[in-house]
């Protein structure tokens, strides 16, 4: 089958012809219907040698939509032909975040070599995927996998953190979204459907900020010098009662932390880098910081849902999978109009 490796550090990533899969016992091989591209992945391609902690080459893709197309021995609850999406972060199944279905904070899965697809196992930018559990399979239901596959990660990572700071987001309140990019788009679109909050969108391009308000947000600003008086005019002074920044390079942590009202919630969710320094007198009085990552399986099921319910709806640009390092040289360059897509079949 053709796949999309990521096989000589520093070099870009070649279309290359490997052996199919077969499942075997316990696991599910899928034929792969669309695969997204993520900015993730072009920090993997960016790290040295000795901060890779798998070997190379690596099929890419981290999110991934699929027909069942085979089942291993022992695998029930599947039949082939299903369609389903790829829940990315695995671990080991057994213990007590595992079991809560918060397999993203599985403590046992790095000392256990369990890697997610497309970040150390094989991914989803081939013909054909192996799932290593059904458990990590979740129904489509009727979702076009183009329009699903960026919920996979795109929409599940957003979410999670938009989930944990709801408290905060009552009438009347403020919300900021760092970076109106692939993320970023859909935290506007989440923020609108689940909260009452006024969101406000930060970018320094004017094409994200022209989508950010086609998808929803109340305000866009650039995210320039002017950027943090801009939102506190617009909040009466108060700042922000939460801030997800979807780039977390260094000087978006700090206009984060700069746009925090007293008690909000920052949520770097972003991977560029970038430390908030937390202590007393450092930040508003009570704010809380973190870091999250990905979401729970059970988180998937409800943004699927909500995507179901015309809540969601990712842009994107697809792309075959002799396209597929083009897309990747349009994301690093910053020309993806939201999600850019594989489809390994068309």
């Amino acid at each position: 089958m053709k796949a999309l490796q990521y096989r000589t550090i520093g070099a870009a990533p070649e279309v290359v012809t490997v052996p199919d899969p077969e499942p075997g016992p316990g696991q599910v091989l899928l034929k792969v219907t669309a695969a997204g591209v993520c900015h993730s992945d072009i920090a993997l391609m960016s790290r040295p040698a000795e901060a890779l902690s798998f070997a190379l080459p690596l099929t890419l893709g981290h999110e991934g939509v699929g027909t069942v197309a085979a089942l291993g021995a022992g695998v029930s609850g599947l039949a082939e032909g299903d369609d389903v999406a790829v829940y990315g972060p695995w671990g080991c199944g057994t213990c007590a975040k595992c079991a809560e279905g918060k397999e993203n904070y599985c403590p046992r899965a790095e000392a256990l070599g369990i890697r997610p697809p497309g970040l150390g196992a094989p991914g989803s930018m081939a013909e054909y995927l192996l799932v290593d559990d059904p458990r990590h399979l979740v129904p489509l239901a009727g979702l076009d996998p183009v329009a699903a596959v960026p919920l996979t990660d795109a929409g599940l990572t957003p979410y999670h953190a938009i989930k944990r700071a709801l408290p905060r987001l009552v009438p009347g309140s403020t919300a900021v979204v760092i970076g109106a990019g692939g993320l970023g788009h859909v935290a506007v679109q989440l923020l609108r459907a689940l909260t009452p909050a006024r969101v406000v969108a930060l970018d320094i391009s004017e094409d994200k900020l022209r989508l950010a308000r086609q998808v929803g947000a109340h305000e866009a600003v650039l995210s320039d010098a002017g950027a943090v008086a801009a939102v506190r005019e617009l909040t009466a002074g108060l700042g922000a009662q939460a801030v997800f920044d979807f780039v977390g390079a260094p000087p978006t942590v700090t206009l984060a932390g700069a746009l925090a009202a007293i008690e909000g919630e920052i949520s770097i969710v972003g991977i560029g880098g970038g430390a908030l320094p937390v202590g007393f007198g450092t930040l508003p009085y009570e704010v809380t910081v973190s870091s999250p990552y990905w979401g729970s399986r059970g988180e998937l099921t409800e943004v699927l849902a909500l995507a179901r319910a015309g809540a969601l709806s990712v842009h994107t640009e697809t792309y075959s999978l002799d396209e597929a390092p083009l897309a990747y040289e349009r994301l690093r360059q910053g020309l993806v109009d939201g999600r850019a897509v594989i489809l390994p079949h068309g």
